[in-house]
């Protein structure tokens, strides 16, 4: 039995959205649930946090929580979201206007036991040094979760729209537009393999997000609980089963500091 779907801030309500935050917050929590005992209060940095959704989840749920955002209205957001909250989950959140490469002016190294990079990496110019440095971040045996656009599977989206000339072209592109018509880059399974042994905090385990669901226009609501439950269900499932995760719009990956 999946758990209920969770309560989220002011302003996620999309469906596409509410499966990209459901489906790694569960991924997420049993991953943690693996690594450390029950109860075990976390410090946990997420970099490149956006409004806050994983942020202030991770903070209802008793973990300290380091926020770090370089776009002032997505900060914003996030503390507007942060200040609705009762005063003992505000004391476990720390809000920070920079980005993910600016780890090391902010922290020492070691200082967190997860570190979130989640919707970053395909707008960063050199994503192996911005890795690197999230990876200093974590304490032995630390958790880094990375979610990235799948490269293997660009394809799929404009051909099950009828975009042929769009379906061929993501064949072999290692670029997309974002929903802002913005060029972004996406990465593959197999590379980020290689770089995360290569920073030594090697792949634990991955995931697919958003398998059966990306077809959706992004501005579609969301169906009832029960049928929204379902749903999730069936999204769950296809993001841990190949061969449907290879083909997810999102890949999830897990690293464990060595």
């Amino acid at each position: 039995m999946l758990p209920a779907v969770s309560p989220w801030p002011a302003g996620h309500g999309g469906l596409r959205d509410t499966v990209r935050q459901e489906l790694i917050a569960r991924q997420l929590d049993e991953q943690i649930a693996a690594r450390y005992p029950v109860g075990q209060r976390l410090r946990i940095l997420d970099a490149g946090m956006g409004q806050g959704f994983q942020a202030l989840r991770l903070a209802r749920a008793g973990h300290t929580v380091t926020g770090l955002e370089a776009d002032p209205e997505l900060l914003k957001a996030a503390r507007d979201s942060l200040a609705t909250e009762p005063a003992g989950i505000r004391e476990r959140v720390r809000l920070i206007e920079g980005d993910g490469r600016e780890t090391g002016v902010h922290f020492l190294p070691g200082s967190f036991d997860v570190v979130l990079c989640h919707g970053v990496l395909m707008y960063a110019q050199e994503p192996d040094a911005l890795l690197a440095g999230l990876a200093r971040m974590l304490a032995p045996g630390g958790l880094l979760s990375l979610v990235v656009r799948n490269g293997e599977a660009l394809a799929l989206r404009p051909g099950l729209a009828g975009d042929w000339a769009g379906a061929l072209a993501g064949f072999d592109a290692d670029t997309y537009p974002d929903d802002n018509g913005v060029k972004v880059r996406a990465d593959r399974l197999d590379a980020l393999t290689t770089t995360l042994a290569g920073i030594a905090a090697p792949l634990h385990a991955w995931y697919g997000v958003r398998v059966l669901t990306d077809g959706v226009a992004a501005d579609v609501g969301l169906p009832a609980a029960a049928e929204l439950e379902r749903l999730l269900a069936a999204e769950d499932r296809a993001g841990r089963t190949e061969p449907y995760r290879r083909v997810a719009a999102l890949l999830h990956l897990c690293g464990v500091r060595g």
